[in-house]
């Protein structure tokens, strides 16, 4: 049997950025040999991820990245169980690449990951898919990490902005201008989407199914104030109308306020009107990490110290 030695394991530990302890015994399993040990690392890791795959992943960081042409770009949402992770180098990292590859991809991916099942059998390199390389990371980093989604924009001028160290992604399309003026707008339009989170960019887009639903509340909402019930209907009906186009101008892009606006007045649409008449946002994606998922509520000191049986 080989002697295991401490320059042994230091080197698989580089390799493979596993433990110092689960790298002696992947040598001692394999006698010792360095490219066998390296393979029972990554089915080792393998079998971590599975134990892990019940566990819930809804912290994380969103990623972006954009064509060398500067007309397509791609924002990814990544999740891991602990905000502590999403700090982490190594990850990070990893879901630059996985940006990279999104971006490459055929695939259009998709808010809701319509597409995560047929991406995560893609190349990630020469030598295994994006979910092997996920199993591995997984088996690294000690967390189950999660692809969750990734969507594409594409015009003539398009721009990303990360916040929050990656809480909030953000990329926005738009068409009719592509100089430095029209870049400078965009990014200006993307940190307003990041801070004020519009549904929809003109008012042509709102569904008539948004509007009947948020009447119907405002109706309600007016029945249940003595003093309000008892106006006219057609008072009533100019309130509904008022309450909904205030609403609006709160989730619709090109109606909200503009933040950087001097006079705390301009909208958003003027203030693109003023920058080139031509230049219109065709789309926008906007993801936060960990929308819509449930989160895990627990002492992660308590869980870390079960671990250790102290």
């Amino acid at each position: 049997m080989a002697n295991i030695t401490a320059s042994m394991v230091k080197e698989l530990r580089e390799l493979t950025g596993a433990g110092m302890m689960d790298c002696k015994k992947a040598l001692g399993e394999t006698d010792g040999n360095m490219d066998e040990a390296v393979e029972f690392l990554r089915k080792n890791g393998q079998a971590k991820a599975e134990k892990k795959a019940s566990r819930i992943a809804a912290e994380g960081i969103a990623r972006a990245a954009i064509s060398a042409d500067g007309k397509t770009a791609v924002v990814v949402e990544v999740n891991s169980e602990t905000d502590f992770v999403a700090k982490n180098e190594t990850f990070q990292t990893f879901v630059e690449c996985v940006a990279d590859k999104a971006l490459v991809s055929p695939l259009n991916g998709g808010k809701d990951g319509e597409d995560i099942e047929a991406f995560l059998e893609e190349a990630f390199d020469d030598s295994k898919s994006v979910k092997e390389e996920l199993v591995e990371k997984t088996a690294t980093i000690g967390e189950k990490l999660s692809i969750r989604r990734f969507e594409k924009v594409s015009g003539d001028v398009v721009v990303s902005y990360i916040h929050g160290g990656g809480r909030i992604g953000v990329i926005v399309a738009a068409n009719g201008a592509s100089d430095d003026a029209a870049k400078e707008a965009m990014q200006n339009i993307a940190m307003q989407i990041a801070a004020l989170n519009p549904a929809y960019i003109s008012d042509k887009d709102v569904e008539q199914s948004y509007i009947d639903h948020e009447t119907e509340i405002i109706k309600a909402q007016i029945e249940a104030d003595p003093k309000e019930a008892a106006k006219p209907d057609k008072v009533k009906e100019g309130m509904i109308k008022g309450r909904i186009n205030k609403q609006l101008k709160d989730v619709v892009l090109l109606d909200q306020v503009y933040v950087k606006a001097e006079d705390g007045k301009q909208s958003v649409a003027k203030y693109l009107e003023s920058v080139n008449k031509d230049l219109v946002v065709t789309k926008f994606v906007r993801f936060e990490v960990g929308e819509g998922m449930e989160k895990k509520n627990e002492d992660f000191a308590a869980e870390v110290a079960a671990q250790m049986n102290m």
